[in-house]
């Protein structure tokens, strides 16, 4: 497997970055607590948990990106692997929301899954039983193969489909759900369908499009 050169290196620390609307905004779908605490102190500890752990590593001066396609499963990794996962999931998982949803795909990235999946329902039916599959904590992502056909997975704990080394399937994400518990359990408690139902209320089928037509044609 050919894994690109990195990037120029890294000079500062990893940061948290700022949600892209107010905690609120994704009410009644996500509600304002979930948020404070899902971003503020769950993917902060991840942030800072990955400048801990790249000290004195080769990872030290890494991207976020490269850290992704280069870590191992290796058990010198794995507090590695977990928090820039964590990092790279959840700073997408911000991304690929917005208050009131926005319109369903259109265009080029509406065609790929009315051919992949059959239609767009069949799609929501698939990514909806995949997340609802997911043992324990995890994700589910609509991903862009190598082959540039869409397709749908799964990822245990914060591993994505971008990491060259270890997932099942490459891929690039251009939609992705967070199904460990603390995304939903203040809301859902235990009622993970539930929560599914309301991610689709919030997903920013714009961030979507724009991913795949990056990930389609550069």
């Amino acid at each position: 497997m050919t894994i690109p050169p990195p990037k120029l290196r890294r000079t500062t620390p990893f940061a948290l970055p700022a949600l892209p609307y107010a905690a609120t905004a994704l009410e009644p779908h996500i509600d304002k607590l979930t948020m404070e605490i899902h971003h503020g102190k769950h993917h902060q500890a991840y942030v800072n948990n990955l400048n801990d752990a790249v000290k004195d590593t080769v990872y030290a001066e890494y991207e976020l990106e490269d850290i992704i396609a280069r870590i191992t499963a290796a058990d010198a990794d794995k507090k590695i692997r977990n928090n820039a996962g964590g990092h790279w999931n959840h700073t997408f998982f911000w991304q690929i929301m917005t208050p009131g949803g926005s319109p369903l795909p259109e265009g080029q990235l509406a065609t790929a899954i009315n051919t992949t999946f059959g239609s767009f329902d069949k799609f929501k039916t698939a990514f909806s039983d995949a997340s609802k599959s997911v043992f324990g904590s995890g994700w589910a992502w609509l991903c862009v193969g190598k082959d540039k056909g869409l397709f749908v997975a799964t990822s245990p704990n914060q591993d994505n489909p971008l990491m060259l080394q270890l997932a099942p399937k490459i891929g690039t994400p251009i939609l992705g759900i967070d199904v460990w518990e603390h995304a939903y359990y203040l809301k859902h408690q235990n009622k993970r369908a539930d929560y599914i139902t309301a991610f689709f209320n919030v997903v920013n089928w714009k961030e979507v499009s724009l991913r795949f037509d990056k990930a389609m044609f550069g």
